[in-house]
C-alpha cells in the first residue's frame, strides 16, 4: 500500500514524532508506514487522515498486490 504521510508530514511542518504523538502511536511506526513496512488499522488510517484534514483514500492507495 503506498501512502503519502511523508508528504501530509511536510506540508503541516510535523516530525514524526510529533505525529505520532498526535496519533497516539509510536515514532517507529510512523517511520514504518512511511517506509511501506506497515499498514494502519482503519483507525490509525481515519486518526491520520483527521490529523491531515484529509480523506483516507487521498493518503493510502492500494497496490494491485494488494489485492492477491
Amino acid at each position: 500500500m503506498k501512502n503519502s504521510i511523508k508528504v501530509e508530514r511536510a506540508k503541516k511542518n510535523i516530525t514524526q514524532a510529533e505525529l505520532a504523538k498526535l496519533a497516539k502511536v509510536s515514532r517507529q511506526t510512523i517511520n514504518a508506514m512511511e517506509l511501506g513496512k506497515y499498514v494502519p488499522s482503519t483507525v490509525l488510517a481515519l486518526k491520520l487522515a483527521n490529523i491531515f484534514d484529509t480523506e483516507v483514500d487521498l493518503i493510502f492507495e492500494l497496490e494491485e498486490s494488494d489485492w492477491e
